[in-house]
């Protein structure tokens, strides 16, 4: 009897585990979430107070302002400008619709840029100079690990010092 009954618990025992495995998942996936965002459902309004007027902005995922992953997109009219700068992290740049050019050095040269057209990707390096501007209505979508941050190279560029923000 005695044999039976540790048969009994030697069986049971393996489907214990993995009911308890199953549970942990189970609480695992709870806590995590999927973020989808159609395209009818992005929702555009202010652009960090960094970048020129006249683009506008949506955060789809995290918080650029924090210390994880973030991904938000910029909608810049045609012509839009921003001038020589760089980023203290990795920029992951891709162009959803529309077209940018863009330009690797400390002084914007519209005739050194590179024209991406939509479905192109950039990654550019921490600290890279870069520059940039918008060719006919153009949206990007930045991805990385904040918090992001723009540094232009001529202070004057910054937004942030001029006294009204269109």
């Amino acid at each position: 009897m005695r044999a039976s009954l540790l048969s009994a618990v030697a069986l049971l025992l393996p489907f214990t585990s993995i009911s308890a495995q199953e549970t942990g998942r189970a609480k695992t996936n709870a806590a995590r979430t999927a973020t989808v965002v159609l395209p009818d459902a992005v929702s555009w309004g202010p652009a960090p107070a960094s970048l020129p007027a006249g683009v506008t902005a949506s955060v789809l995922e995290g918080d650029p302002t924090k210390g994880k992953a973030f991904t938000m997109r910029l909608r810049m009219p045609d012509g839009y400008k921003i001038p020589p700068h760089f980023h203290p992290a990795m920029e992951h740049v891709t162009v959803v619709s529309g077209a940018l050019k863009v330009g690797m050095s400390d002084r914007f040269d519209e005739g050194q840029m590179k024209t991406l057209p939509a479905g192109s990707f950039a990654a550019i390096p921490p600290r890279m100079h870069h520059y940039a501007m918008a060719q006919g209505e153009t949206v990007i979508q930045l991805h990385g690990i904040g918090p992001w941050r723009i540094v232009y190279l001529n202070k004057a560029d910054d937004p942030r010092t001029k006294s009204t923000r269109h």
